[in-house]
């Protein structure tokens, strides 16, 4: 397999479609994995019930531009995911009409599929390290090619979130749960291998034009980062994605667990623009911050190294989507008011992540201040 990575300049959204194809004519385009009448699942980012410009989800600009460029060769475009929130009184729908990507498929005449109501399928997962056994969404396994397009955006619990971790969309909130609750950055990877493994994606397309810093993947900071990558190897982009904002892709735990099961390169070809001239400073999530301590030192002062989430109940609308979204139900109510506790907290911060107020905010212990202090 071609494990090239490309990366083109975009400077805004209006030249996206330009900027795809350059990035594809430089690792052999789509004409390589995509026949005419073939199946194209397009699997964006729709983390949450956010606007484009929150930089959260992928741009439905990207997701036009994708479609187009499918059906220039031939290709059936379907876009497909499943968001990350779980509430009695929203669905991916709402994500997919807020973030744009509704209006996207309707005006490329592309299906839009909810994987949250069309099934999933029940697959072993061979070589396992977290799940020997996944449910998988029908529309994935069932495509002929499937394309995976992330949004550039740090992490709290995994550093960096690209094209891998973007396929965590593609199994039930159940297994999500499941994933987060093995409270260990490297076990959660090797679960996001697990669904990568039965998924192989063929190509993706990385939405950096406007990226996020900071607290992603839904409470950072949005970053003009002007650019485009593309690769065959969805492994190799992340790995260069990851470094090009400052993260060493070995401490990215998908990067880690994927390349430890002998996934894609390590090492790819780069083309386009070259990696010190695109590279980036994203801040990175606060979160994220103890991964960057040394195992040894880590065992010593896990104690003392803390960033745990806390709820703003001025900003708090009560709606209990962290509640529901809470792997280690550590979120208990309490005279009309939301508390997490801190005995039960897992720190996968899904809660902070899933909050449409923004409720759900940080309190760094002091040593953790320091050390962060000295990284700024």
């Amino acid at each position: 397999m071609n494990t090239t990575v490309s990366i083109v300049r975009c400077s805004d959204y209006s030249k996206v479609k330009s900027a795809i194809k350059e990035a594809l004519s430089l690792i052999g385009g789509l004409e390589s994995i995509i026949a005419p009448g073939n199946r194209v699942l397009l699997k964006p980012n729709v983390l949450a019930i956010r606007p484009p410009e929150d930089a959260v989800t992928t741009h439905p600009a990207v997701v036009s531009a994708m479609c187009e460029l499918v059906r220039e060769v031939g290709g059936i475009p379907i876009i497909g995911d499943g968001s990350g929130v779980v509430r009695p009184d929203v669905s991916t729908a709402e994500a997919f009409r807020a973030s744009g990507i509704e209006a996207a498929a309707s005006s490329c005449g592309a299906e839009l599929i909810n994987f949250e109501t069309s099934g999933y399928t029940e697959v072993s997962v061979p070589a396992a390290r977290q799940f020997p056994r996944l449910y998988i969404a029908k529309a994935v396994l069932e495509a002929d090619v499937v394309i995976s397009l992330p949004k550039l955006k740090t992490h709290e619990l995994t550093l960096y979130t690209g094209a891998l971790k973007n396929f965590f969309g593609a199994v039930p909130h159940k297994i999500r749960k499941q994933a987060h609750a093995l409270e260990d950055r490297d076990r959660f990877g090797e679960a996001i291998v697990d669904i990568y493994s039965i998924v192989k994606p063929h190509l993706a397309v990385m939405d950096g034009v406007v990226g996020m810093e900071g607290n992603g993947p839904a409470n950072g900071t949005p970053i003009n980062s002007g650019l485009i990558l593309a690769s065959y190897d969805c492994v190799a982009l992340d790995m260069v994605a990851s470094e090009l904002i400052g993260i060493d892709p070995l401490k990215v735990p998908t990067n880690k667990a994927a390349l430890s099961r002998g996934f894609g390169n390590g090492q790819p070809e780069l083309a386009g623009v070259p990696l010190q001239e695109a590279g980036l400073k994203f801040k990175m999530a606060e979160g994220g911050v103890t991964a960057m301590v040394p195992p040894f030192l880590m065992r010593t002062l896990r104690k003392y190294l803390t960033v745990k989430p806390f709820i703003n109940t001025s900003k708090c609308a009560l709606c209990k989507a962290c509640v529901l979204n809470c792997s280690a139900h550590a979120i208990e109510e309490m005279n009309k008011t939301l508390k997490i506790n801190p005995e039960k907290c897992i720190q996968c911060y899904c809660c902070r992540e899933l909050c449409p107020n923004d409720a759900v905010e940080i309190r760094k212990s002091f040593l953790m201040k320091v050390v962060t202090r000295s990284r700024t």
